[in-house]
């Protein structure tokens, strides 16, 4: 049976636990910290974004989930472009800006202009300039398959997001070291 075929007709199921509970359990999930940009009709967008994932090698995809109800959402589903800024590990401010609504978040930023013509950030530790090739919808979010069309990354730390909080994600210098330490070393 399709999942159509499961759904067609069906009411929603009743919430089988605590979205608070959801949240809590989620959270506990570390994820790297991104701020996705566009620009469509002459305006430059961009958020924050912690659901972002590597989709194929081959080609190269990515998905990234917005919520339905943004501004930036609007605009990349318009634009049909997109650029993944990943967040170094000194960008905090970057992130709680652009977390935030509300005026330009762009402004007195340094700024360039990509190779697919989105705006991408200084400084940031990787950018992916990516191209939708469908939107799924899932609950409160869009979900954006992208191809990538361009990437390019830099030496350094990203910034972690873990448990609502922002931080530093540390790898062990010392190979030997890992060895010893590691559960997974062979």
């Amino acid at each position: 049976m399709s999942a159509d075929e499961l759904t067609a007709g069906a009411e929603r199921p009743a919430s089988a636990f605590d979205a608070a509970v959801y949240r809590q359990v989620i959270g506990s999930f570390v994820s790297g910290v991104v701020v996705l940009t566009t620009s469509a009709g002459g305006q430059r967008h961009g958020m924050t974004v912690s659901a972002v994932s590597s989709l194929s090698l081959d080609p190269p995809m990515l998905l990234a989930c917005l919520h339905g109800g943004s501004p930036t959402q609007d605009a990349v589903r318009r634009s049909g472009r997109f650029a993944v800024n990943i967040l170094n590990e000194d960008q905090r401010q970057l992130a709680d800006r652009f977390a935030g609504s509300g005026e330009d978040k762009f402004a007195g930023l340094d700024v360039r202009t990509g190779r697919t013509g989105v705006p991408l950030l200084f400084g940031a530790l990787a950018v992916l300039e990516c191209r939708v090739v469908e939107v799924v919808a899932g609950g409160t979010h869009r979900v954006f398959l992208a191809e990538v069309e361009h990437a390019e990354a830099r030496e350094g730390s990203p910034l972690a997001y873990f448990r609502g909080r922002f931080g530093r994600f540390e790898t062990t210098q010392d190979d030997a070291g890992y060895g010893r330490t590691s559960p997974w070393a062979t």
